[in-house]
């Protein structure tokens, strides 16, 4: 059963570290990778590996590292910018509002103020 997306919402961020922790150690443990393996993989520390899978928080570059270091960097597939599909129609509109030349700058034309020096 696929959780709801209110599921995700009421759960607290320790839940979620815990979840993203076990989620790297079931992985591991499929791949019958020792913690040190992984570690050394995804060139962090044993203890930071340890860590996530306790459910701790690490940076963000050791999460990228480590889940790459175990091919699950598809996980981030949902972060991923999209670009609205559009109709040739639309295409050539904005195609024809494109600038063609560069704006010649305006001469600051307010008079310089008299000093009474």
């Amino acid at each position: 059963m696929e959780k709801g997306i209110n599921y995700w919402h009421a759960m607290s961020d320790p839940a979620l570290l815990e979840i993203i922790g076990k989620f790297i150690q079931q992985t591991r443990l499929q791949q019958n990778k020792t913690q040190q393996q992984v570690a050394t993989a995804a060139g962090v520390n044993r203890s930071t590996l340890v860590q996530i899978e306790n459910g701790g928080s690490v940076t963000m570059l050791s999460l990228v590292q480590i889940l790459r270091a175990l091919g699950q960097l598809q996980l981030f597939q949902n972060f991923e910018v999209k670009q609205p599909q559009l109709s040739p129609l639309q295409v050539a509109k904005l195609e024809q509002n494109k600038r063609q030349k560069a704006s010649r700058k305006k001469e600051n034309l307010t008079e310089k103020s008299k000093s009474d020096w």
